[in-house]
């Protein structure tokens, strides 16, 4: 006879997770008594938004479910946060809630939530154990569920009562990972559409990749001298230095780029939805007919068609596509090959760092810094603001699971997932950026960062406003600035009294040699980086902006 707790984290033994993040409480005690002889490392959190953001961390970068529990009530609803950035990111996770005893259901008891109506459309599935000798089919089926098709959260609540029974129930057995292959007439049709264009450009995106498939899909972008782009926040999935790479098909689009998609006769898009962001309000991809020929691969049919009616739609996930059509090559050299070469050098032009601009602090000096000192497996993590334009524009990407931002937009994101990050490749370097508001949201992290030895490096760029929504308060309602301004501790006194260690950047020059103190330090470190608040983006100021609205 097992208890339901001991029956769980069985179950997540089995399914080979090694650690899990949380908040603890008292409506899942059973679980916490028998993670205490497991060899599941918990990693407790300072709140359940921070927990779920790692738990999503931790998959967007391993392709395997993170693991979050946190209490009933509150604790679900503050951990809500992680679950939409899982879902609009596609990240499997799985998030487990203490729930009330059944006796109580129905009676608005104490911290009661409905889960399946709460989270019925920000999760995958979510289901509620009632009978602990479900528990290593439901659990499993759970891992299933997250990383299959499109991947995405599963919410498990699990009533206290159900816990603390004591019930046989059968070993768990793992869940079996399910790859989609795409079909050989499929690949035919993509040759032959390849083989008459003249304009092709392939755009990757979504999640379901690993080093092996980059490695692929680089092997693809030769033999057909492809010119490829990465969705916005997916830009670990192309060495940004390959010859093929044309740049981020994100927010603020290079001009250039975004015209070259729209005049493309054939879109491959493998992974992606395509959604909002990364096609410029269905702009250079227009919904639901686009201009192009669109040749759609994504590993869930109901993804085909849902927003584009593709000219060809292959439901394969991208490792097994990618794989499959590395080994075809075209008939005659792409007579495209030299327009390839010219978005390359366009994509390296509009990489190119500004060296100046407003205030004693340039960023693109410091950017460059950062260019000359970071190893290319270093893990790069942000959440939202304009701070993030920095990273997503000018920083290089070379090799696959060294990105960790929300393509959803939330903020906050940049330091859970920073901790996470360090948490599974603590061999690895990892630096978070954050703007002063971001950081604000989940900042207090960085004490879970502190206790658990994790030496991440945190920059800070503090203009003191929320910057993104003052751009486009000016924008809009120039000179009539309501809601956006900030009043900010000392970060790096911050970042000393939670234990680590804080520098203070107010000149460019400052930038280097506090980073290297920062690194020597061997403790979770902030860099504040004091930026005026006119320099806004990396090319207008908020002066430009409101003048030339």
């Amino acid at each position: 006879m097992k208890t339901g707790g001991k029956l769980i984290v069985e179950a997540l033994e089995a399914n080979g997770v090694d650690r899990m993040f949380c908040v603890p409480g008292e409506s899942y005690l059973a679980v916490l008594d028998a993670l205490h002889d497991s060899s599941i490392r918990t990693v407790v959190c300072r709140q359940e938004g921070g927990a779920a953001m790692m738990a999503d961390c931790q998959g967007r970068l391993t392709g395997k479910p993170g693991i979050c529990f946190v209490t009933r009530g509150p604790g679900a609803t503050n951990a809500s946060a992680g679950v939409h950035i899982a879902m609009q990111d596609s990240i499997p996770m799985i998030l487990f809630i203490g729930q009330i005893a059944g006796h109580a259901r129905e009676r608005e008891a104490f911290q009661e939530v409905n889960y399946k109506r709460f989270f019925g459309d920000i999760a995958k599935w979510v289901v509620e154990i009632d009978r602990a000798e479900r528990i290593p089919e439901l659990v499993t089926r759970a891992f299933a569920v997250a990383t299959s098709g499109r991947p995405g959260p599963v919410v498990v609540s699990l009533p206290e009562d159900m816990l603390v029974s004591e019930v046989e129930a059968p070993a768990a057995l793992p869940y079996t990972p399910v790859q989609t292959y795409p079909g050989a007439a499929e690949l035919d049709a993509l040759e032959m559409l390849l083989g008459s264009a003249k304009r092709p450009f392939a755009i990757l995106g979504g999640t379901r990749w690993d080093p092996e498939a980059v490695a692929h899909m680089q092997t693809i972008a030769e033999n057909w001298a492809l010119p490829v782009g990465c969705s916005f926040r997916r830009q670990m999935l192309f060495d940004h230095l390959h010859p093929s790479y044309a740049g981020d098909v994100g927010i603020g689009i290079n001009p250039k780029l975004g015209n070259a998609i729209k005049e493309a006769d054939v879109v491959l898009l493998i992974g992606g939805r395509m959604g909002e962001m990364p096609s410029s309000d269905y702009t250079i991809l227009k919904s639901p007919y686009p201009d192009q020929a669109l040749v759609h691969v994504h590993a869930d049919a109901n993804e085909l068609g849902r927003v584009y009616r593709p000219t060809l739609a292959i439901n394969a996930s991208p490792t097994a596509f990618v794989e499959a059509f590395a080994k075809r090559r075209p008939k005659a050299a792409p007579a495209w090959a030299a327009e390839t070469a010219k978005l390359h050098d366009t994509y390296l032009t509009w990489s190119t760092t500004p060296k100046t601009g407003p205030g004693a602090v340039q960023m693109g000096p410091i950017m460059d810094y950062l260019e000359s000192v970071l190893p290319e497996d270093a893990i790069l993590t942000n959440g939202a603001g304009n701070y993030a334009t920095w990273v997503h524009r000018f920083h290089r990407f070379r090799r696959f699971g060294t990105q960790a931002a929300p393509t959803s937009g939330s903020m906050g994101y940049g330091l859970p997932a920073a901790v996470s990050a360090k948490s599974v490749f603590p061999d690895r370097e990892v630096v978070c950026f954050a703007g002063d508001g971001c950081f604000m949201m989940h900042g207090q992290e960085f004490a879970t960062a502190v206790q658990y030895d994790l030496p991440i490096i945190t920059v800070v760029v503090n203009n003191g406003i929320y910057g993104t929504i003052r751009m486009h308060q000016e924008r809009e309602y120039p000179g009539r600035v309501e809601g956006t301004d900030l009043r900010n501790p000392d970060f790096a006194a911050l970042a000393r009294a939670y234990g680590g260690h804080g520098e203070t950047v107010v000149k460019t020059e400052e930038f280097a040699p506090a980073f290297e103190r920062a690194r020597a330090s061997g403790k979770p470190s902030i860099i504040e980086v004091q930026l005026d608040p006119e320099a806004i983006t990396p090319t207008r100021t908020l002066t430009d902006i409101r003048e030339q609205r």
